[in-house]
């Protein structure tokens, strides 16, 4: 099968996907742009396999609203230090006590939407696995959309094992409503669960596609959830086995030459750092030629919220005070995550942005901005054309230093930080290179290169920090694990049981 009868397939299911899951789909009047995740993989001729256009439609359904909407920074960043609700005061309030306040709920629409999606998204995940598992296939086609579909599941379990700790792993299409009803399992066996699944992934995928394909799952993407399910593996039970495997996955993605930091900070979060060198895996938020959108509100609910020219967005996931006096003096990043208003909005090309009011936040997230280019372009004001960043060259690097250093490698951790801050001075004489690494050293590197990203609050728990940290905030150490929804155990009979202390 040639690439143009590839990318009609492909379109149309992440076309017939987007309708099925809900997604937001919006209409742009330029077509200039284009970010199909399509083409072939570059690593040898892979034979097309029979169920390609199964494992594209996994991809649509990444977009959904549990997954890479607007509920994942509510559990991701706003449960921080770093972040806050936002928006005006009384917009989503109680969410605001539940995430900000460490109010959990376990039966908030969010809540909710967390664990549905994630396990909607596994179902049709094991929908196809059963599927290739019955056809005896073998191809190499047939293999990598195998891997595919295991490298989506073992991310997604992740995503929930961050969350909920204990959750029950569904392996197997659901034919009866009881083959969706299992038990907890133990963190250790979800982690095992969704290490067999990353592995096979790492094994079976190609190294890159070509950039059609742009959105395609690679050996990298598996490579460094790997190392990152292990480092927290490592920092949970100070396992120096862990902290050793986790290095090694994280120099497999560093040295196979596929990745390198993009030299310009600012430009990462923006159409034009769409795929960039520095991606490892990005949910792709699809600009077809003809001028429609294929998106959701990851980046449209955190926009500046506004009137007129300022109305871009829905104000949510706002920076904290404590994020803003935590970066070190002219660290370049700080105008680049940080919003002001009543400032100059950094050179992205809009002026000055209104003081408060009439806006309702001083700060905001700088990295879901909506360039004044891009805007006029596409005939649009609010953000739907950035891709949501899962993980990136910079995390990676991050995770070798912090597993190097643990391993008695201070030498080679310093490497790895300066690596990051380099890119981040961009040539201005601050961030002088680190030459004394502690684990403090470590943390403050990674709060401020991934800041507003969706890595601290779980950075802080698994380090221990949570009640230090946190503890001003309503933290208890129950708040680790979010509770699971009453929903899905009463729909379960009993047979799922509440996380401790809820």
């Amino acid at each position: 099968m040639n690439n143009i009868i590839k990318e009609i397939l492909f379109n149309i299911k992440y076309v017939l996907g987007t309708f099925i899951v809900l997604f937001s789909i919006t209409s742009c009047n330029n077509d200039l742009l284009d970010t199909k995740p399509l083409g072939v993989a570059t690593v040898g001729d892979l034979t097309t396999g029979g169920f390609e256009a199964d494992a594209f439609g996994l991809y649509g359904q990444l977009r959904n609203s549990g997954v890479s909407n607007w509920t994942r920074y509510w559990f991701q960043s706003i449960r921080s230090d770093d972040a806050q609700k936002g928006s005006s005061a009384g917009d989503q309030a109680q969410a605001g006590a539940d995430f900000d306040e460490f109010g959990y709920s376990n039966d908030s629409f969010l809540n909710n939407d967390n664990w549905n999606e994630h396990y909607k998204v596994i179902n049709a995940c094991n929908d196809l696995i059963d599927a290739i598992d019955v056809s005896g296939l073998t191809d190499s086609g047939t293999i990598v959309n195998m891997a595919e579909a295991r490298m989506i599941r073992g991310f997604l379990y992740f995503d929930l094992r961050r969350d909920y700790g204990e959750v029950p792993i569904i392996d197997q299409k659901v034919i009866e409503v009881t083959d969706g009803i299992k038990p907890k399992s133990s963190v250790v066996d979800v982690d095992a669960f969704i290490e067999a699944d990353l592995i096979y992934a790492s094994e079976n995928l190609p190294v890159t596609w070509v950039s059609n394909f742009d959105g395609r799952a690679t050996k990298g993407f598996a490579d460094a959830l790997l190392a990152k399910l292990y480092l927290y593996q490592a920092s949970e039970s100070n396992s120096q086995e862990k902290y050793t495997a986790s290095l090694a996955k994280s120099e497999e993605v560093i040295n196979s030459g596929v990745y390198t930091l993009v030299p310009s900070y600012k430009t990462l979060f923006s159409l034009e750092g769409n795929n960039s060198t520095e991606s490892i895996f990005e949910v792709q938020q699809l600009v077809t030629e003809s001028g429609q959108t294929f998106s959701n509100n990851y980046y449209v609910s955190q926009g500046v919220r506004g009137t007129g020219a300022w109305d871009l967005g829905w104000g949510f996931n706002v920076p904290t005070q404590t994020l803003v006096d935590a970066y070190e003096t002219g660290d370049p990043r700080k105008n680049e995550t940080i919003l002001v208003s009543g400032e100059d909005d950094g050179g992205y090309g809009s002026g000055i942005l209104p003081g408060t009011p009439p806006l309702d936040q001083l700060y905001w997230n700088k990295k879901a901005y909506t360039e004044a280019a891009t805007r006029t372009k596409l005939s649009q004001r609010q953000n739907n054309w950035e891709n949501i960043k899962i993980i990136r060259y910079a995390d990676v690097l991050l995770m070798a230093a912090e597993a190097a250093f643990k391993t008695g490698n201070s030498a080679l951790a310093a490497d790895y930080l300066n690596e990051v801050r380099a890119r981040a001075r961009g040539g201005a004489n601050v961030l002088p290179d680190i030459t004394s690494v502690t684990l403090d050293v470590i943390k403050h590197e990674r709060r401020i290169e991934l800041a507003m990203e969706g890595e601290r609050f779980y950075d802080v728990v698994r380090w221990g920090d949570g009640p230090a940290v946190l503890g001003s905030l309503g933290f208890l150490p129950k708040h680790e694990w979010y509770p699971i929804p009453q929903a899905a155990i009463d729909q379960s009979q009993g047979v799922l049981i509440q996380n401790p202390n809820y």
